[in-house]
């Protein structure tokens, strides 16, 4: 019987493939499973792999974060690490993963935040958006008084593609504390969101708001 291929070989990059059907496919099998001794050397090939490994195990880990958190919960280190590199696709990979387990791990992550906001600060629209759902999830998890008001100073700034939806997230996690400031700040850009379909949903939110 022929040996089967190690995870490794079985990444996008290895199979010479330019999509990401054999990460994704790989992240299925392993969240099925729950294959710990794989996510092990997924999360080994991060720390120590080639550059294409590195990338394509992050990926496989947070599709498998999307299925199964608990079974990358334990990997919270090594993605906070990640947080740090100068690859671009490993920043925005590893606030995904974290974004994936923020309910499961909230003290740790919660702990982090100061990291985690500096990588989305200097991070892509991806990692921002990532961020902003990792705070979400925080608030529900405990953290509401730390979380929100990050959330709502973040909106000051947000780029205007984004602002609608991190204001509807903030929204949703509001505390009376933070409400006021979170009104103000939509009121405030309002007149810079020249899409009716967006300033339609901000107008919706600020009624929802003030009822």
């Amino acid at each position: 019987m022929a040996n089967q291929p190690s995870i490794a070989e079985r990444l996008s990059g290895a199979m010479e493939r330019r999509d990401e059907a054999p990460n994704v496919a790989l992240a299925e099998e392993i969240a099925a499973s729950k294959n710990k001794a794989a996510v092990s050397e997924l999360v080994q090939l991060v720390q120590h792999g080639t550059t294409r490994q590195r990338n394509d195990a992050m990926k496989v880990l947070y599709e498998i974060g999307a299925r199964d958190p608990a079974l990358i919960g334990g990997h919270c280190p090594v993605f906070l690490e990640a947080l740090g590199s100068r690859t671009n696709r490993q920043v925005w990979g590893a606030m995904q993963a974290l974004d994936s387990v923020a309910e499961l791990r909230a003290d740790e992550i919660a702990a982090e935040l100061p990291n985690i906001i500096a990588a989305a600060d200097r991070g892509s629209v991806i990692a921002k958006d990532r961020c902003t759902s990792l705070l979400t999830k925080l608030a529900r998890s405990g953290y509401a008084e730390k979380a929100v008001p990050i959330l709502v100073e973040r909106l000051r700034d947000a780029a205007p593609n984004q602002f609608p939806t991190y204001a509807e997230q903030t929204a949703e996690v509001v505390t009376p504390a933070e409400k006021p400031g979170l009104i103000d700040i939509i009121r405030n850009r309002l007149s810079g969101i020249t899409q009716r379909a967006k300033r339609a949903r901000m107008e919706k939110l600020l009624a929802k708001l003030n009822g």
